[in-house]
């Protein structure tokens, strides 16, 4: 059987569509043949375990990679006390060691059985102290580097055992020109062990001083670029002879994922199985951008575990939500600021990311995911907007298409019903956060809604619905007068000329009691702007 796009554990080169990582690989080594210690802390499926197996095999010719996994080799019950943990390291050390397919030089074999012996013989002196005098042995032993790789670190770092680990790993890292120890540490996992207090309950505060301030900064993008999933393309092309455009299609993918490994696999992996065809079928025709957006949909109305983790996230910390909202429905600029909690745990999660010192939503997928979990848990069940716009769905679409005149027109007759005698603490970016509740059941199953990040502002929001291959651009805006407006017209218009579209839509939100409520069209220049105002 060919290869497939594999969303589920670590990418295998000969079973599975990848990106080419070995620039990244490259990278990571300049780390460890400076001697580096550091921390590779990436969001939940963003590659961690992959990048780590592929150094492996990158490195093994150099060095001597004692890779281990923490979730899957050191349960819990061995983080008891320093004994049992010692124990268990050094058994689970030992067994790599013994499954490497070299010959090692008599002292480091010698080494190695001294440790043996330690752990058969006098188990309950074996701590963490003499732990790592054995394996500094081992090391000044040893005819080549040894390189430490720990994945699923984190498992296990609200414990006391783990930070003393963590403190031996330090003092031989500080006392390296002294005594033999590891070439370079490796430790990977979703939570910055250098701020461990993210993990800790209240009563655990004093473990909150992490240890490992020895860490290198990783400055190693480990995204992918739009280039580098075309790379990933053409091998699939090659396999697959669709004659799909490969740059257009790469380009399109990167723009809802920004990158982020998973959710270009699980798109990929979509559009292959379950949309152009069968996993293992041939011929497979063209993938298509309608395809694209449809495996959008797809991946957005079902269950994956990412999404879980991310819903699970924000139940866990309150404080993200609040964050969230504030970006996606006030357009409310947040600067990244070190040490700002709520900041720190969106970035470390993978909600959001930095951009120009700034705090953006990461890209267009949780952003729609993020906008659908709100709308849902907090106004939907009880909404009477929500229930017009289901009652009223069918109308909407007309020969297959989405006549988002109609829905700007009917929008404003509801709007004015319910909210015309609004209280006085509706606030102005309810309007926006109410559009959006009336537009998703006319689209819900059938088309995607995103926001263009740029523009999302106080004063102006640009949805992006795509239904059914065509696309619709709809400014929100709150109505700040004539000029305001005006400008607002040359915005769109600009806007449309980028999408290539002839067609523009104005929401603007008068709170003015003076207004005059409706909608019309004009042409701004060779573009048809249709206006409303609620």
């Amino acid at each position: 059987m060919g290869k497939i796009f594999n969303v589920t554990g670590d990418c295998k080169p000969d079973k599975h569509y990848m990106v080419d990582i070995s620039f990244r690989l490259k990278q990571i080594e300049r780390y460890v043949e400076r001697g580096e210690y550091l921390a590779i802390n990436r969001a939940r499926q963003y590659g961690k375990t992959t990048t780590l197996r592929a150094l492996k095999a990158y490195l093994k010719d150099k060095y001597y990679i004692i890779s281990m996994d923490f979730q899957t080799q050191m349960s819990h019950a061995k983080f008891v006390n320093e004994n049992t943990f010692s124990v268990a390291f050094a058994k689970a050390f030992i067994r790599i060691l013994e499954k490497m397919d070299t010959t090692f030089p008599e002292k480091m074999r010698e080494a190695v059985k001294e440790l043996e012996r330690a752990v058969r013989e006098s188990r309950q002196e074996l701590e963490l102290v003499e732990l790592f005098q054995y394996l500094s042995d081992i090391c000044g032993a040893a005819d080549k580097p040894l390189v430490l790789l720990i994945d699923e670190v984190d498992s296990a770092s609200n414990n006391q055992v783990f930070l003393d680990f963590l403190a031996q790993l330090r003092g031989y890292y500080i006392d390296r020109d002294n005594t033999p120890s590891f070439q370079s540490v490796i430790l990977a996992g979703v939570y910055d062990i250098r701020n461990l207090k993210r993990k800790f309950r209240p009563e655990e505060d004093h473990k909150m001083n992490s240890p490992w301030n020895i860490a290198a900064d990783f400055l190693v993008d480990m995204s992918f670029s739009a280039d580098e999933i075309a790379g990933m393309l053409k091998e699939y092309e090659k396999d697959c002879h669709t004659g799909m455009d490969v740059y257009g299609i790469a380009g399109m993918i990167y723009d809802y994922t920004s990158g982020y490994p998973f959710l270009v696999s699980c798109l990929c992996k979509l559009a292959d199985e379950r949309i152009t065809g069968n996993a293992g079928s041939s011929p497979k025709r063209a993938w298509t951008r309608e395809d694209i957006l449809e495996a959008v949909r797809l991946m957005l109305s079902e269950q994956n575990t990412l999404f879980d983790s991310l819903i699970h996230k924000l139940e866990d910390y309150p404080e993200l939500e609040v964050m969230l909202k504030d970006l996606l429905f006030r357009g409310k600029e947040i600067p990244y600021v070190v040490g700002l909690r709520c900041v720190e745990t969106a970035l470390m999660f993978g909600f959001v990311k930095k951009e120009e010192n700034r705090i953006v939503i990461a890209n267009r997928i949780f952003e729609t995911l993020l906008y659908n979990l709100f709308l849902a848990s907090h106004d939907m069940c009880q909404n009477r907007l929500y229930d017009a716009a289901l009652m009223e769905k069918n109308q909407f679409i007309r020969n297959g298409h989405l006549d988002m005149k109609l829905v700007l027109e009917k929008f404003i007759i509801h709007f004015d019903d319910l909210y015309g005698d609004r209280p006085q603490d509706f606030a102005e970016e309810d309007g926006r956060r109410y559009f959006l509740l009336y537009l998703r059941p006319i689209i819900n199953g059938v088309g995607n809604y995103y926001i263009e990040s740029q523009t999302r502002n106080m004063e102006r929001t640009d949805v992006i619905v795509d239904y059914l291959g065509e696309q619709f651009i709809i400014e929100l805006k709150i109505w700040r007068g004539n000029a305001c407006h005006e400008r607002g017209e040359k915005q769109l218009a600009d806007y449309l000329d980028y999408y290539h579209l002839k067609k523009g839509y104005m929401l603007s939100f008068n709170f003015n009691k003076n207004k005059q409520a409706g909608i019309k069209e004009i042409w701004f220049g060779n573009r048809l702007l249709i206006e409303a105002v609620v």
